[in-house]
């Protein structure tokens, strides 16, 4: 495996885009950075929950892979009072699904931001 593939895949893991920025792709990490930044964002305007590693439910633990995607805001949820779920809400619901989404997204971009480290992709 290739140092600089496993760098920038950690790297767009922990913020989105960064892996790109990496490698030199600095309009596509910027874009990146942007779009996936701003549904978290509104994700936790609008009130929604990150949720912790809870193994007792099979829907909570999907929850819970989808928002490790977020990288570094997953790690400092953990420990600032940030994305705890404002249940009395009314979006409450679809800022659970912004940050789920961006988590999602984001194993997507870490993957490319893969695939140009290996030179399988341009």
């Amino acid at each position: 495996m290739k140092k600089k593939a496993v760098t920038a895949i950690i790297l767009a893991w922990l913020v989105p885009g960064l892996g790109h920025l990496y490698l030199r792709r600095y309009w596509r990490g910027l874009a990146f950075l942007v779009a996936i930044a701003l549904m978290s964002l509104m994700g936790l305007v609008m009130g929604g929950k990150i949720y912790p590693l809870q193994a007792d439910n099979p829907l909570t633990f999907l929850a819970f892979l989808s928002d490790l995607g977020n990288g570094l805001l997953y790690i400092l949820s953990r420990f600032l009072p940030v994305g705890l779920g404002e249940l009395e809400r009314l979006s409450f619901e679809f800022g659970t699904a912004y940050l789920a989404g961006a988590g999602l997204l984001n194993y997507l971009v870490a993957l490319d931001a893969w695939d140009i480290a290996r030179g399988k992709k341009q």
